[in-house]
C-alpha cells in the first residue's frame, strides 16, 4: 500500500487533476527543470499541514530533524510539545480564519516521491478518490500538532534557514519585503 497523498484547493469541483506547469517557475537544481513542467502535485499526509492555508498565503513551517538542537526549538516554539510551528503574517490572519479548502485524496500509483518534505508528482492525469471540505483551518492545524504564530513580516525569520531545524517556505514571493528583505 502506498502513502496517503492529498492535494488541497480552494476549488471544490475538481473531477480530474490534469498535469500543468507551475504558475511561477522556481530555480531548480541542474537536471530538475522538469519540476517546473506539466505535473500533478500531491503531499503526504504527514506533511499536509504545509497546505492548510489559503493558496497564496505566504508561510514558513519548521519541524525537528534528527540533528535539531533544543535551543533552536526554544527559539521558535512556545509549546515544544507541538511537532511543527507555522508562521504567517498578521495581515493573513483573517483570510486564514475565513478560508475554506477542499482536501482531495489521490491514488498514489502514478506518483513519484521527490524525497523532499513529503512532495510527490505525477506526469499523468489523476482522478481523486475522495474529497473533504475543510473550514476552521487554525483548528485543523492545531489537531495536526502545529503551533500557529503571526508576525508583522516573515523576513524576520530568514535566519531560521541556518538553524538545525527543517524550514520550509511556501509562497514567500507574497510576503512583505521578501524579494528585497
Amino acid at each position: 500500500m502506498g502513502k496517503q497523498l492529498f492535494h488541497f484547493s480552494e476549488d471544490d469541483a475538481i473531477a480530474l487533476f490534469e498535469p500543468r506547469p507551475v504558475a511561477v517557475p522556481a530555480p531548480r537544481k541542474p537536471g530538475h527543470d522538469w519540476l517546473n513542467g506539466p505535473l500533478v502535485w500531491a503531499i503526504e499526509a504527514a506533511y499536509s499541514a504545509l497546505y492548510l492555508f489559503p493558496r497564496d498565503c505566504p508561510r514558513i513551517l519548521m519541524w525537528r530533524t534528527p540533528n535539531t538542537h533544543e535551543s533552536d526549538v526554544a527559539l521558535y516554539w512556545d509549546n515544544p510539545q507541538n511537532r511543527m510551528v507555522a508562521f504567517i503574517e498578521d495581515n493573513w490572519s483573517k483570510r486564514l480564519n475565513n478560508a475554506c479548502l477542499t482536501r482531495y485524496a489521490l491514488p498514489p500509483q502514478s506518483f513519484l516521491d521527490l524525497k523532499d518534505a513529503g512532495m510527490h508528482v505525477s506526469k499523468q492525469a489523476v482522478r481523486p478518490k475522495d474529497k473533504v471540505k475543510l473550514t476552521s483551518l487554525p483548528k485543523h492545524l492545531e489537531r495536526a500538532g502545529v503551533e500557529l504564530k503571526t508576525l508583522e513580516k516573515l523576513t524576520d525569520l530568514k535566519a531560521a534557514w541556518a538553524s538545525s531545524l527543517h524550514v520550509s517556505g511556501v509562497r514567500l514571493r507574497n510576503a512583505t519585503g521578501w524579494a528585497t528583505g
